[in-house]
């Protein structure tokens, strides 16, 4: 036997069928019980004698509703079996997902200057040039002659003691220059992949193709084409630039290129929730150690 496949409406159907058959069989039975008649039924055991009391439990056997629990159990047991088995057999399809064809193809380079790691200082103004003010000739005055005085010592000359002025304590040391931020490569090694294809076996070039059929399909599934684009016949391709740290986070998310009527945010709002993702992605090496790494991604807009 093959494999049972069916939509929700045959699943609920069908339940719905059993249902109606537990019910109908339900009716069935009180109709038969009811159909007895009581005086019938005592006229016909007026004069009947019981053997023993166990023959006598149920007065009227016409009526014994426990004659029919075996069968009963085993048509709910059957009627259980058959909605798990439905229940099972509901089978949910993925919507297709219509990724462009050459979706992570640029019809141009995208030369666009990386992030600085760190700004420096900018550096001080230079001072102003000195001002030269001539003085007139009246102005100036001789200088009086040196004063030369007798530095010689004699035995009777007192000298009185210096008083000793304590060290001050060593000024505290500059503050530590500020940590430098690590590098932003655009291509290494081995480039950043998105979470999904690293548990799997083959080369680092066959995960890495994997991992780009996983990343539109993520995009494409998860973008909203912008109302007002749809409405106005907006397509056509915008550019993304985003970092994947060493950690695997994705981060300054910014559109390179945008086509307008919302297109370029509502993709940079889908590159943005890749960090909710219950995996981050593979962070890209160079040297064997992780790195930043600049990615260029272009996502397309197209109406069907």
């Amino acid at each position: 036997m093959g494999d049972l496949e069916l939509t929700s409406g045959a699943t609920l159907g069908a339940i719905l069928a059993l249902v109606v058959v537990c019910v109908a069989v339900i009716f069935i039975f009180r109709s038969f019980f009811k159909k007895q008649s009581a005086e019938t039924l005592k006229e016909k055991y007026s004069d009947h004698s019981w053997k023993s009391p166990l023959e006598g439990r149920a007065k009227y056997p016409e009526v014994d509703a426990f004659v029919w629990s075996r069968p009963i159990f085993l048509l709910g047991l059957a009627v259980a079996l058959a909605a798990t088995l439905f229940a099972f057999s509901w089978t949910t399809y993925d919507k297709p997902i219509d990724i462009p064809e050459g979706a992570l193809e640029l019809d141009e380079e995208i030369e666009i200057e990386p992030p600085r790691t760190a700004e420096p200082p900018p550096p001080p103004p230079p001072p102003p040039p000195p001002v030269i003010e001539e003085v007139p000739e009246e102005e100036i005055e001789e200088e009086d002659e040196p004063i030369f005085e007798d530095m010689d010592v004699d035995e009777e000359d007192v000298f009185e003691d210096v008083p000793v002025v304590e060290d001050a304590p060593p000024p505290p040391p500059p503050p530590p220059p500020p940590p430098e931020e690590p590098e932003i490569f655009k291509v290494v090694e081995q480039m950043p992949r998105f979470p999904g294809c690293e548990n799997m076996g083959g080369t680092a070039k066959e995960k890495e193709e994997c991992a780009k059929g996983k990343m539109l399909q993520y995009i494409y599934k998860n973008l909203k084409y912008p109302a007002i684009a749809r409405e106005n016949g907006v397509e056509g391709m915008t550019v993304l630039q985003f970092v994947v740290s060493e950690t695997g986070a994705v981060k300054d998310v910014k559109v390179v290129r945008d086509i307008g009527a919302g297109c370029g945010e509502a993709a940079a709002q889908v590159v943005e929730a890749m960090n909710n993702l219950p995996e981050k992605w593979t962070p890209g090496r160079q040297r064997g150690r992780p790195v930043k790494v600049l990615y260029t991604l272009p996502v397309k807009f197209r109406l069907e």
